[in-house]
């Protein structure tokens, strides 16, 4: 009774996992449930007073591949027995890793490895889905919780832009946001590869939350992905990249322009309360309240090497980099672009309230503002001055004009650039 219990647990468990489909769970955990109860009456029947020498292994079917073996469903094996895994994803998808109780697989990262029978497991096979055009990222809104990878640039001449993220798509609406708010969040991973999405086309006024991604859960990974002449407009929320960020944003940027007729806009992210690092934006921003060159709204999040470039345009609470950050953190990020704003204008943060800028700086030339809720003003000739970053403890390297130094965070060319990503080319 007690191999029951445990394996009853297991089925709540697989219940609160998100590879399976929710259209489709009750119609595995049906089957899940056959399996188990089967299972039980072998393990115990077979165990009969003594100490149990066979265990059961269950794996659960999944959508976008197949574990051809030993299959999917429910098997019994000897104690120690090393039991063969192939996973195959079907076209359009890749195996990503497995998952479940994989403490006792030799590759976990392996479409093909062995796992051995020391105790009774649930495993599954996790595939992504590959992108290659405006439809195919288009069906990442019918699986919120997967993982994607772009496989190519994305733009007007792309299959599906006319239909999907042009000015004539949705009845002038443009691109439709993927994910809206926290029951239909995405939490999945979306990898760039550090290719590029341009020309998206978003025009919804009224609506919130607004980019490529609307709203993204805790679990949500967005990187490696290049936004390029977006035009976006939402009410607020609004993001070149995302309109609203609970996750991970990382190794990403945006140009363009972005609009939000109330607030809560930036140029890569219009909300974070999670983690903005490694990202960038030159986009225009413009709004009402909670205009940021890279971030509107930082509430509770962090933003860290980051930096933003385009003019702000707002009324209240108006930052170069950051609009308003409410006890959220600020680290080693600079903005150099023009802010305009009636209060609360800062030429890197507009308003900080209970929160932390460190390390953090803009150019009060380009800006035209002397003074920021937080972070160093400094000149143009100082901006460009590897000194200035390197005695604020960056992780920055001097190089030629033309190349990069990957080992460290930040590039500069000394007394000509600004500080730039490593990851920029």
């Amino acid at each position: 009774m007690a191999l029951y219990n445990v394996i009853i647990g297991a089925v709540n468990q697989i219940y609160g996992m998100k590879i399976i489909p929710n259209s489709k769970r009750r119609h595995y955990m049906a089957i899940v449930g056959i399996f188990l109860i089967a299972t039980v009456l072998i393990v115990e029947m077979v165990g009969c007073g003594n100490a149990p020498t066979k265990h059961f292994l269950m794996i659960i079917p999944t959508e976008d591949g197949e574990v051809s073996e030993p299959g999917e469903g429910n098997f019994i094996y000897d104690k120690g027995t090393v039991v063969n895994l192939i996973a195959e994803a079907n076209d359009g998808c890749y195996f990503v890793n497995w998952g479940g109780n994989v403490t006792t697989i030799a590759n976990v990262e392996a479409a093909t490895t062995t796992i051995t029978m020391n105790d009774n497991y649930i495993i599954y096979a996790i595939f992504g889905l590959e992108i290659r055009d405006w439809y195919g990222l288009d069906e990442i809104r019918d699986n919120l919780y997967g993982s994607h990878t772009l496989m190519n640039d994305l733009d007007s001449t792309t299959p599906g832009y006319e239909e999907l993220a042009s000015q004539t798509a949705n009845q002038g609406k443009g691109w439709q946001p993927i994910g809206t708010w926290y029951l239909s969040a995405f939490t999945g991973s979306f990898d760039g590869q550090g290719h590029e999405i341009r020309d998206l086309f978003i025009n919804r006024p009224n609506e919130n939350p607004v980019g490529l991604f609307g709203f993204t859960g805790e679990e949500g990974v967005v990187k490696d992905i290049n936004m390029v002449d977006v035009t976006v407009t939402g009410y607020y929320h609004v993001g070149g990249l995302v309109g609203f960020n609970n996750g991970i944003v990382t190794n990403s940027y945006s140009t363009g322009n972005v609009y939000g007729t109330v607030g809560m806009v930036g140029g890569l992210v219009g909300k974070n309360s999670g983690t903005v690092g490694n990202s960038y934006s030159t986009a225009s921003v413009s709004g009402i309240v909670n205009a940021g060159g890279l971030v509107g709204d930082n509430w509770h999040g962090t933003v860290s090497n980051s930096y933003s470039t385009g003019s702000v345009i707002g009324s209240s609470c108006v930052g170069g980099l950051v609009a308003y950050s409410n006890n959220g953190t600020v680290t080693n990020s600079y903005s150099t672009g023009s802010v305009t704003g009636n209060e609360e204008v800062g030429g890197l943060v507009g308003r900080n309230y209970d929160g932390t800028v460190g390390d953090s700086f803009w150019d009060t030339e380009t800006s035209g503002q002397y003074t920021s809720h937080g972070g160093t003003g400094k000149t143009t000739d100082e901006m460009r001055g590897f000194a200035t970053f390197l005695g604020a403890g960056w992780n920055i390297y001097t190089v030629a004009p033309g190349s990069t130094n990957s080992t460290c965070t930040w590039n500069i060319v000394n007394g000509v650039t600004y500080p730039f990503l490593s990851w920029q080319t």
